[in-house]
């Protein structure tokens, strides 16, 4: 059945085409995982409708655009991260009619909508690669995709050596119509997930199509998925001896960072500046250095891009000073805006990676010291948040959500987890669905359950629970987003000054503003710098000193 759309809206900025406000410069970005968000129909699944219904949390909380993770047509793969159809609503989520409903509420909340797009990679589902495996070698579909023969006499062998970011070999065969072994095709993903062939103008043409079908539906931009991927190394050569599971790029590889995906973002650029309200780009761009990220938002590519090496930094002073250095530094040149983040839904939630020792990387399965976790937690977003540009919020960080480390194994969704080597899930502990209310069966996340288990005693940690609570973990994030706006502009500029501190201290200075960040175990004291505006555990200043005490930060007015 078609859907008939009422003209959309085209966003909250100003329209007059060519008018360029920069609204995403310093903009406090908060991402959706959908299924585990809001319950709209009482099914156990977060969906579009539960979202809508929550959009005025979101607006009280401060924030200025949503990203919501992808809720297209997909057999759900890996999490709707393996698209059927770019065109459509996967029912789990809802309808057209609920995204336009969305957008539209949004906006008039005054906030924006940033979509989830996945172009390295379809489903298996997808009708054209269902229609080049029942065509067979020859079919035109297939060199949409990357198939190839295989190695060794009877072509057994995988065309070359890469591994799968799941696990395993990045090749999977085929069955010809004849019911013969036949070509292998290459995912870099799941074998649910083929890799597109970007080098064919019909993927280029479709994707173009794909980005003005959102933008005609009023959405803000587009979270660009593996935006690192899209280009492989021609010829597809072998890798040899390397460890190819770093799954986040941070080394040179065949099938990242290759230059030919900065044409890609050009022309995507020039379909956006066709439309009025700012719409923006935002690049998950995994590469080696923050210099090859800077890449991704030259003036004619991207707007933003992640920080995935502020996001993988331990809680240690020094490391913390670097990358915010080289970060800034790097993005200068382009004239593009740092961003900021510590947790998204393919991470262990900051909150669990700071309970535990340094040195473990972002797939943390253990709880660790929750306590310690949470005060480390809370101070680190008050740094984030006292940085230029632009900073993203995963759903109930603001809480202080740790990961849900002990999950059942019936229970467990990730693909990773189902692979014979791989990542063992870990994915699944981020991804639990929120609480809302103190009581209930779901905790408020709806009326049918949690697709994923709920701890014992999330109610405590819920939104009701901590809403006018002094000193809550939400109540310190409405009131740094608040200030950090209102107040003191903080998104805005390009430069910070790094003010003398002791060993493990920050003291970060903006105009009319100090930060003092305290990453050891132990309490330190020093001057005070102003008068204290927002802290993350309570401090006292008693005269011209005061004491900054073990893993806190302390805004300033000066």
């Amino acid at each position: 059945m078609t859907q008939h759309l009422a003209a959309p809206s085209t966003g909250t900025s100003d329209d007059t085409p060519g008018h360029r406000t920069g609204w995403w410069q310093d903009a406090v970005i908060y991402q959706v995982y959908p299924r585990s968000f809001a319950d709209g129909n009482g099914d156990g699944m977060g969906d579009l409708a539960g979202v809508t219904a929550r959009l005025p949390y979101l607006r009280d909380l401060g924030v200025d655009a949503v990203w919501l993770s992808p809720f297209y047509a997909s057999p759900q793969a890996d999490a709707g991260y393996d698209v059927a159809d770019y065109r459509a609503i996967d029912p789990m989520f809802g309808t057209l009619l609920d995204a336009d409903a969305l957008i539209r509420e949004a906006h008039g909340l005054g906030l924006r909508i940033i979509v989830d797009l996945v172009p390295n990679h379809s489903s298996d589902q997808h009708e054209w690669f269902k229609r080049a495996l029942a065509e067979g070698p020859g079919s035109p579909l297939r060199e949409r995709y990357h198939f190839r023969p295989g190695k060794g006499a009877d072509g057994e062998l995988p065309p070359n050596d890469w591994e799968s970011i799941f696990g395993g070999p990045a090749w999977t065969r085929t069955t010809d119509p004849d019911g013969t072994p036949g070509e292998w095709y290459l995912h870099l993903f799941a074998p649910e997930q083929p890799d597109f062939n970007w080098e064919h103008p019909a993927v280029a043409d479709e994707f173009r199509s794909i980005l003005r079908f959102w933008l005609d539906m009023g959405v803000d931009g587009f979270r660009v998925d593996v935006a690192h991927g899209l280009v492989k190394a021609e010829g597809l050569p072998d890798l040899g001896a390397h460890d190819q599971l770093k799954l986040l790029g941070n080394d040179v590889m065949p099938f990242f960072d290759q230059d030919g995906v900065h044409a890609i973002y050009r022309s995507w650029r020039t379909i956006l500046d066709e439309y009025p309200g700012d719409r923006i780009l935002v690049a998950e761009a995994w590469t080696p250095t923050v210099e090859r990220t800077a890449n991704y938002v030259r003036p004619d590519e991207m707007h933003q891009a992640f920080n995935f090496q502020y996001l993988s930094t331990d809680w240690d002073a020094a490391e913390l000073r670097k990358v915010v250095d080289s970060s800034l530094a790097a993005m200068r040149p382009v004239g593009a805006p740092a961003t900021w983040v510590l947790s998204n839904h393919d991470v262990t939630r900051h909150s669990t990676r700071f309970a535990n020792p340094p040195g473990l990387g972002t797939q943390i399965r253990t709880a660790g010291d929750r306590e310690l976790g949470l005060r480390r937690a809370r101070a680190a977003t008050l740094l984030m948040l006292a940085l230029p540009g632009s900073a993203y919020v995963y759903q109930g960080e603001e809480l202080g959500l740790p990961d849900v480390t002990d999950l059942p194994d019936e229970a467990r969704q990730d693909p990773s987890f189902f692979r014979a080597e791989g990542q063992d899930g870990f994915r699944d502990g981020c991804r639990v669905p929120i609480p809302w209310t103190r009581e209930g069966s779901s905790y408020g996340f709806g009326d049918g359950g949690s697709w994923l288990p709920q701890p014992a005693g999330w109610g405590e940690m819920s939104v009701e629970a901590q809403t006018g609570s002094d000193g809550s973990t939400l109540e310190l994030y409405r009131a740094a987003i608040a200030a950090r706006r209102e107040h003191l502009g903080l998104g805005a500029g390009t430069d910070v000054e790094w003010l003398d501190a002791p060993e493990g201290v920050l003291a970060l200075g903006r105009p009319g503003f100090v930060c003092t960040v305290n990453t050891t175990g132990a309490p330190v004291r020093m001057a005070v710098p102003g008068t204290p505006l927002i802290a993350s555990t309570p401090v006292t200043a008693d005269g011209d000193t005061f004491e900054l005490p073990a893993d806190t930060t302390v805004w300033w007015t000066v």
